[in-house]
């Protein structure tokens, strides 16, 4: 079987549309984990995807009856775009079908190469389903996005770059895994060329389709996949792509939402390049191997696989890698509700960096705080912080690992107060720099009671708080002077229709 697939790969026609990738040292986080990282930069196509080498292999494949006949296929998006423009410069037409939940920027990028796109159902089975249907009702010939001899080869001809490029040592080869055409091909050309390569599959461990079918010994139909990795986000594995896998892929490894994020950050730091949740599979997978194998000095190759991500996702992206990258720890804290509690805990704290302070005032016994903080994996970890902060009488509530406190609870953090008198509502900016919380919080003093606080470091140049403080209308005249001493720019926000609506 791998001959076969061997020589299929060696005459892939796709360089009529495809370049030839680079294999790209990834110098920062080689030097981190102690081996040397290589990224395929399959994210340099011309649609931004590995998917056009498979597409137009296959396309090209085709008589020229069934050609006249047009093509359909199902895909999260990456396929798509590589089958519309393989079908552009072959005059094929090309009809797509995606589902609804797919990212507006690959729908655009089929639109643009030409492609006619129904959106149909909210995953790939849905979509997969009316193509099908599209097929024995129009007559078109349908180009399958991975369980298929010949996409299989063409997405192979990634292997055949990779050898050639890194004729020395190479240990291992990433690949990230949706229903298995790049893993199957790769795994086909390095297995018989170079068996003592391992080959690696990386999924999202809520869309595990390859783990569970070889933990099985046979195909799986996942319950449900998660969308996060859209362009992974498939149920089961294909039958041609598990028929090699389940003989010649050494593992799979799942990561997490947080990890892939942490990965995407990591892809940008070294390359300055944005990859997609799938495209930065390997990397999160390359990182879990290393901390669990202990590996040094090993040459481990990873396939940044895409780059279309849409822009607000990034937005998640960036919240989520620090806690992907195990350096901000998330915790409830109850601190008691009186004044100069919050410099106390700020100063259990210490010199670490909060990332996030979220409060609101909700009984006159107790203050419940919704907390981030910088962490190091290596030198102040998560638990130091949180059996630091329980030592000094503080109880803690971690919640790093809680997807709802990460989801939703962190910006929802209070609501209505019941009572809260003399509740002055006041908008701080101030240089963001290490320690400039805790600063702004002795300038502000134990005088007045805290009854609200909302602070996020964003990364910019301004750090941005929203406070409430408990100023009785006989010191009210005394507030000016303090604030003005504090020295940062304020605002009085007490009037607010969105204060008043939400949170007073």
């Amino acid at each position: 079987m791998l001959e076969q697939y061997v020589k299929m790969i060696l005459t892939s026609r796709v360089y009529d549309v495809a370049v030839e990738t680079p294999l790209q040292v990834a110098n920062q986080l080689s030097e981190r984990l102690g081996n040397q990282i290589l990224l395929k930069r399959e994210d340099l196509q011309p649609v931004y995807s590995f998917k056009i080498r498979g597409a137009y292999n296959k396309l090209s494949q085709l008589s020229a009856a069934e050609r006249a006949c047009g093509v359909v296929t199902a895909s999260a998006g990456n396929h798509a775009q590589g089958l519309a423009l393989a079908a552009k410069v072959l005059g094929v037409k090309a009809t797509i079908v995606m589902p609804k939940t797919t990212p507006e920027i690959k729908i655009q990028g089929v639109r643009s190469r030409g492609g006619k796109v129904v959106l149909h159902g909210d995953s790939f089975p849905e979509a997969l389903a009316h193509s099908l249907k599209l097929v024995s009702e129009k007559g078109y010939i349908y180009i399958h996005p991975y369980d298929d001899p010949h996409t299989i080869a063409g997405q192979g001809t990634i292997a055949m770059e990779i050898l050639r490029q890194q004729p020395s040592q190479l240990d291992a080869i990433f690949v990230p895994v949706g229903g298995g055409g790049l893993i199957a091909g790769i795994a086909a050309y390095v297995k018989y060329l170079r068996p003592e390569i391992k080959v690696i599959g990386v999924e999202p461990d809520d869309s595990n389709c390859l783990q569970a079918a070889m933990a099985a010994g046979e195909r799986v139909v996942l319950p449900s996949v998660g969308l996060f990795a859209d362009g992974v986000a498939v149920a089961q594995i294909g039958q041609y792509t598990f028929d090699v896998c389940r003989l010649h892929v050494d593992e799979v490894i799942t990561v997490s939402t947080d990890e892939i994020c942490a990965a995407i950050k990591d892809i940008y730091d070294d390359t300055r390049s944005i990859t997609e949740p799938a495209g930065a599979l390997s990397v999160a997978g390359i990182k879990k191997y290393v901390e669990r194998e202990g590996c040094s000095g090993q040459v481990l190759v990873g396939i940044d696989s895409g780059a279309n991500v849409n822009f607000d996702r990034l937005r998640h992206v960036a919240e989520r890698a620090e806690l992907g990258e195990k350096r901000e720890a998330i915790i409830a804290v109850t601190i008691p509700e009186k004044p100069g509690s919050f410099k106390a805990f700020c100063e259990a704290i210490g010199k670490r960096q909060i990332t996030e302070f979220n409060y609101r005032f909700h009984q006159d016994k107790e203050a419940h705080i919704f907390v981030g903080v910088q962490t190091n994996p290596d030198t102040d970890p998560r638990a130091a912080l949180v059996q630091g902060l329980r030592d000094q009488g503080f109880p803690v509530l971690d919640l790093t690992d809680n997807e709802l406190a990460k989801l939703h609870i962190r910006h929802m953090v209070g609501g209505h107060a019941a009572a809260v008198p003399d509740e002055v509502v006041l908008r701080f900016e101030f240089p963001e720099r290490p320690g400039a919380l805790f600063n702004f919080l002795q300038k502000l003093g134990g005088r007045w009671n805290i009854s609200m606080f909302h602070y996020r470091n964003h990364g910019a140049a301004d750090g941005r708080v929203v406070a409430g403080l408990q100023v009785p209308s006989d010191e009210r005249h005394l507030l000016p002077a303090a604030l003005e001493a504090i020295g940062y720019r304020y605002w009085d926000e007490s009037d607010n229709p969105a204060y008043k609506l939400f949170l007073g």
